[in-house]
């Protein structure tokens, strides 16, 4: 590995190597939807939710959490469903595990609602210009769950393949390894469109652009619905191995990313110590070049960043490019929406 002080600041611009370095696949990072709205940088959604305004997670709820060792929304939802059907079955008269799902998911919904940002601030270059540059790479694998992946794709999905493209909108294996020419992009942490059945299933809400976020606010009866949000919001790197293995819709795609060959972009992705399930992933793909985004907020920053990467794939034969995000089209500043005060 080289040493951190033989380093130097300088990056690439994105176009002249994107020109001489023909990427395949596009790793899509936080980074790319904090250009777009700042509020999507935070630390914790799961903090959120205990200090949300409107009707936040109470200490009987954190203990359900705190039970199951996890802060991962999606695990915790599904054990409350699971517990809720048990007692059904065993004719137990207790409604704790379904007015806890309830609480949570409320919860949930607000403080998504709270840092997402709202469809009606969205700029059509935006859009148009993500659904443009999406579609330039054979995968995309998005490791955000909000919406403004979904909201480009819909701008012109004849070009995208979701996997998703089935008449009850599942995910159906023999289906997604079918060969399209259009971009495939996956949702390797799930997304806010996406829920899961009591079997693992896979499914996405339809609807339009307006209403998709709408969708996800809705508090469904837990009797009437199997579907829990399937989307990984936090947790430590082995926790989200374990929600990925029990969902045949996230295993495929991080299966997908272990195969990924050749170039791959890595545009606002820190991989940092939580995403070492991504980084054991890439360390195991037939990848000659990575290109990594690096925004230039200092020459120390752009140094350290670059170190950073370099540790990651030291003893990998594998060729490290680093560009300004700044110069690639989802990172242009233009794509920034100001925050309603």
């Amino acid at each position: 590995m080289t040493p951190f002080q033989e380093f130097d600041a300088q990056l690439e611009d994105w176009n002249a190597l994107s020109a001489s370095t023909p990427c395949s696949g596009l790793l899509l990072g936080n980074g790319a939807s904090m250009a777009v709205w700042h509020d999507f940088y935070y630390e914790s959604l799961f903090e959120k939710t205990k200090s949300i305004a409107e009707k936040p997670l109470s200490q009987t709820e954190l203990s359900v959490f705190e039970a199951l060792s996890t802060r991962n929304f999606e695990q915790v939802l599904s054990a409350l469903k699971t517990a809720s059907k048990v007692n059904k079955a065993l004719a137990i008269n207790s409604a704790s595990p379904r007015k806890r799902y309830y609480a949570i998911k409320e919860a949930l919904i607000n403080s998504m609602q709270d840092v997402h940002i709202p469809w009606r601030l969205m700029q059509p270059e935006t859009l148009t210009c993500w659904n443009t540059e999406l579609a330039r790479y054979a995968t995309v694998y998005c490791s955000n769950y909000d919406l403004l992946t979904p909201w480009a794709l819909m701008q012109a999905p004849k070009n995208f393949n979701d996997l998703f493209d089935t008449a009850t909108a599942t995910f159906e294996l023999n289906t997604a390894l079918t060969k399209s020419k259009a971009t495939r992009v996956l949702y390797l942490h799930g997304a806010l469109h996406l829920v899961k059945n009591q079997e693992g299933k896979a499914r996405k809400l339809t609807g339009s652009q307006p209403t998709l976020l709408s969708n996800f606010a809705i508090n469904h009866s837990i009797s009437a619905l199997d579907d829990v949000p399937l989307f990984i919001s936090e947790s430590s790197s082995d926790d989200k191995r374990k929600s990925i293995r029990q969902c045949d819709y996230l295993s495929f795609c991080h299966e997908q990313l272990m195969a990924h060959k050749d170039a791959l972009c890595v545009f606002g992705h820190s991989l940092g110590e939580q995403d070492q399930h991504l980084i054991d992933a890439l360390r195991q793909a037939p990848l000659k070049t990575l290109c990594v985004s690096i925004y230039p907020r200092s020459e120390a920053f752009v140094r350290f960043q670059k170190n950073h990467y370099a540790a990651l794939f030291a003893d990998k034969n594998l060729t490290l490019r680093f560009y300004n995000a700044k110069t690639h089209p989802l990172g242009y500043p233009q794509h920034s929406v100001p925050l309603e005060v």
